[in-house]
């Protein structure tokens, strides 16, 4: 019978993690690059992003799916405001930017170009700024012309 290494057995023995301890007030998600802590806030008309904070307008009793959904909403807003602003920026100078959807798929690319429209993970939303912008310039960029050998040959 092979041996275990102990860090593989711990792991092994170790209780799945509750996923409902992600969704609850004080608790942390990724917002371009930076931690944003969530907040139940009741007198809260909507989501309010204030500085590190997400302000939710639920009540403290607010379950773990209610936290999510509300936080998720609000992220997913914030995520299509925030690329349509990059694509903006981005797209290459005299040419209007491409229309840009949300994807919610887990695999693929962070960003691809489908049919002259931008489909983008929204999850894209927790990596920094200089990362999101940086694979927009590089699905909007100029296309690159291959130079040939020969500049005088017929084309």
């Amino acid at each position: 019978m092979p041996r275990v290494s102990p860090q593989l057995a711990l792991k092994l023995a170790a209780p799945p993690p509750d996923a409902s301890t992600a969704w609850r007030d004080g608790a942390c998600v990724t917002f371009l690059g930076s931690p944003l802590r969530l907040v139940l806030d009741t007198a809260a008309r909507a989501a309010q992003h204030c500085g590190a904070e997400l302000h939710l307008p639920l009540p403290p009793a607010a379950g773990p799916q209610q936290i999510r959904d509300a936080a998720e909403s609000w992220l997913r807003d914030a995520a299509l405001r925030h690329f349509r602003a990059v694509a903006e920026k981005s797209a290459p100078a005299g040419r209007r930017p491409p229309p840009v959807v949300l994807g919610f798929g887990k695999d693929g690319p962070w960003v691809q170009s489908v049919d002259g429209t931008l489909r983008c993970r929204w999850r894209l939303i927790e990596q920094a700024p200089e990362h999101i912008e940086r694979v927009f310039r590089a699905i909007l960029g100029e296309p690159q012309v291959p130079m040939s050998a020969d500049l005088f040959a017929a084309g």
